[in-house]
């Protein structure tokens, strides 16, 4: 390759966006409050022995069907235009892959959620990134929603990087992201990938970026208290690199952090090409 690529991977709720994405319209649509809703789905999640994501995704399904609401990709896409972002989130992705540019390095974005794929893509940043890995319908021939076809929990958030390190972007593969591979023909080195993420549920994926060479960082709602401590509380389990708030402006530390890693990068794949160039 010409130039290295560097992928920075988010979770959305609580790193892009303040509150869960559900909140910004569809709670207010089935006139439930957000308490109340998630409740509700922790209580199925425990009755059954369920998953947290699939109890969700069924108590979305059935709420809507209560209220006389459609759930088609529109609709869900419509829920995503009211999702409000942190500050600076709009302007951050143009402001990264510019820096990237002048430093002869390629950015790429990518979300890796457990929250629906359908409502992100009614986000102003949608168009941003090169794939979005989230939870998604099954539609029948009306295209109404009829069962949850992907749910993406903590663990299974995972599998997502290992497809971003292969050049895999297909969410049902199974076969090629298994394929033992050298690591020279990986498209995206663990090295070159930053992961940002929020809380307890991004732990897998932030401990798997740092622990094979990349980085991750704690970002953190400076509005509550209890988002910085659990950010500190990974700093110091040293499973995190990094903390910073939730604000993506240029004048931030995550911008200043992104920075300095893009340049690191850059720098050991230099110095790499220069030793292979020697033999």
């Amino acid at each position: 390759m010409k130039k290295p690529i560097v992928a920075l991977v988010y979770d959305f709720d609580g790193t892009l966006s303040p509150g869960n994405m559900q909140e910004f319209g569809f709670i207010q649509a089935i006139e439930k409050s957000p308490e109340k809703f998630w409740r509700q789905s922790d209580d199925i999640a425990r009755g059954q022995d369920a998953s947290n994501i699939l109890s969700y995704m069924k108590l979305m399904f059935d709420e809507a069907k209560k209220k006389d609401i459609r759930l088609r990709k529109k609709d869900f896409v419509n829920f995503g235009k009211k999702v409000e972002l942190f500050d600076g989130v709009q302007e951050w992705f143009q402001l990264t892959k510019r820096y990237g540019e002048e430093k002869g390095v390629q950015v790429e974005h990518y979300i890796n959620s457990s929250g629906l794929a359908e409502i992100i893509e009614g986000t102003p940043i949608a168009k941003e990134f090169k794939r979005i890995f989230a939870c998604s319908f099954i539609y029948d021939e009306n295209g109404e929603a009829v069962w949850p076809g992907i749910a993406v929990d903590y663990t299974a958030k995972t599998q997502f990087l290992f497809k971003i390190n292969k050049g895999i972007l297909s969410m049902r593969d199974a076969k090629f992201v298994n394929e033992s591979q050298a690591e020279d023909k990986k498209r995206v080195p663990w090295n070159h990938m930053v992961y940002f993420g929020d809380g307890d549920t991004d732990v897998p994926c932030m401990k798997i970026v740092k622990m094979f060479g990349g980085h991750s960082i704690a970002v953190y709602n400076p509005e509550k208290p209890n988002k910085k401590a659990t950010a500190e509380k990974l700093l110091r389990q040293e499973r995190v690199n990094f903390i910073a708030p939730t604000d993506y402006s240029k004048e931030s530390r995550n911008y200043r952090l992104v920075c300095a890693i893009i340049d690191k990068i850059k720098a050991d794949w230099e110095l790499q090409r220069l030793t292979r160039s020697s033999r």
